[in-house]
């Protein structure tokens, strides 16, 4: 089931503290730029410990904003906008140093527990994506920039070529992006990391959203596991939530891949229809209602936390390496940037 379960038991506290020991890294009298394509949960963590060391950041997403999937959606309602947590519905912090990074956030007003999902789980407050607007307040981030190609550059750096941006050099460049996108990016420099790419498959999701005028007249704020349905839940109940009843509807694996190429209208449809039927409910009229495809969800995993040619100054980061969870996605990132920071020159994370 997409999302549900975020969390991880690798321990951090050897790179925590290697990564703290280590002032910063630099090329001659240069401050060594590092270019990240995606600006993601993972691209993000990379980004904001790299910054910590006065590594100097530029991030590239062909999204229109933060949030990747952990967005936030708000649909138009006659009662107000409705808003939809429509990708990862909620994340636990099992490792240590992400632990640190949610009370922070928590001690901040930006994320708090969520006891219906259960006694770990955790949500963005007031809004999913409010942890990856923090993580990206004051970095240079491109948004609406999509990186096509990489070009070596003759002092042994890398050309970042794209839609929406001119050429830009770095020294080093980090691919933060879903699996399935790797390979074309790295394929010609770096055949390992596309090859391992190629291996790590995700599963789809169609996520419904619909919103009503009153609550729903039943009881729990979440259901797993029956028929077509993954999971759903009540978004609305959720923690520093306003506005009409919201609830999100995520598709299993199984029937969003069968059903991939399907009319938006329809999936909604059926899987609104597929709410009534599962908590046996007559459902009042929604007052907006519409689906979201999520083309590379769940990831396998693909057996590494990151990986990094040192050599090459290039490296790979994303939840698709460890596993489909918030906290997989923040760990990977701030590896790969402890790798980075220590100055390391081989293969790492393999």
């Amino acid at each position: 089931m997409p999302w549900r379960r975020f969390s991880m038991a690798i321990s951090s506290r050897d790179t925590a503290r290697n990564a703290c020991a280590i002032a910063g890294f630099r090329i001659g009298r240069r401050v060594m730029r590092v270019g990240i394509v995606g600006a993601g949960m993972a691209g993000l963590s990379c980004a904001a410990a790299l910054r910590r060391h006065k590594f100097q950041i530029a991030l590239f997403d062909k999204g229109r904003g933060p949030g990747g999937r952990m967005s936030t959606r708000r649909i138009s309602t006659t009662l107000g906008d409705a808003s939809f947590d429509h990708g990862a519905q909620y994340f636990t912090a099992r490792d240590p140093v992400f632990a640190a990074q949610v009370a922070t956030w928590q001690a901040t007003g930006i994320a708090e527990r969520w006891p219906a999902a259960g006694p770990e789980a955790w949500v963005g407050a007031p809004a999913m994506n409010s942890p990856v607007r923090a993580l990206s307040a004051g970095l240079d981030v491109r948004w609406g920039t999509r990186v096509i190609r990489l070009e070596p550059a003759r002092d042994g750096g890398w050309w970042l070529h794209g839609e929406g941006m001119a050429p830009e050099r770095f020294d080093a460049v980090v691919i933060a992006v879903p699996a399935e996108q790797v390979s074309a990016l790295v394929e010609a420099w770096q055949p390992g990391f596309a090859a391992q790419a190629r291996a790590a498959q995700s599963m789809p999701c169609w996520t419904m959203m619909a919103a009503f005028a009153q609550p729903l007249p039943f009881g729990p704020d979440c259901l797993r596991d029956m028929a077509i349905i993954g999971w759903a839940a009540r978004n609305s109940a959720k923690p520093g939530r306003t506005g009409p009843e919201a609830w999100v509807v995520q598709a299993t694996p199984e029937w969003s891949t069968t059903h991939l190429e399907a009319d938006a209208t329809g999936v909604a449809e059926t899987l609104l229809a597929a709410l009534a039927e599962a908590t046996n409910a007559k459902l009042p009229a929604a007052l907006g209602l519409a689906a979201h495809r999520w083309r590379y969800a769940r990831s396998s995993g693909a057996g590494a936390v990151m990986r990094w040619d040192g050599d090459r100054r290039i490296g790979l980061c994303g939840d698709w390496l460890i596993g489909p969870r918030v906290e997989s996605a923040w760990l990977s990132g701030f590896h790969l940037a402890t790798a980075i920071i220590a100055g390391e020159g081989a293969l790492q994370g393999a």
